[in-house]
């Protein structure tokens, strides 16, 4: 759990700005919106075959890059 505590004279904007940027950092906004609606194993399966996909082509062409640069 995300926890913040305000300072001395720390000002109500600056401790929400900590606040959001340790929300970000624990990853509890990701895994909310994850876990927002049920998710069948099949669906599952297609998003992680997508994203393997895409990291692939992505490295791919990250090292083609590379090689050209020479």
């Amino acid at each position: 759990m995300a926890q913040v505590i305000l300072g001395d004279d720390e000002g109500i904007e600056s401790a929400l700005r900590r606040f959001k940027r340790k929300v970000v950092q624990a990853g509890i906004f990701s895994d909310m919106k994850k876990h927002r609606y049920f998710e069948t194993p099949a669906e599952k399966l297609k998003r992680k075959a997508i994203a393997k996909h895409r990291q692939k082509r992505w490295s791919r062409n990250r090292s083609n890059r590379n090689n050209n640069k020479d």
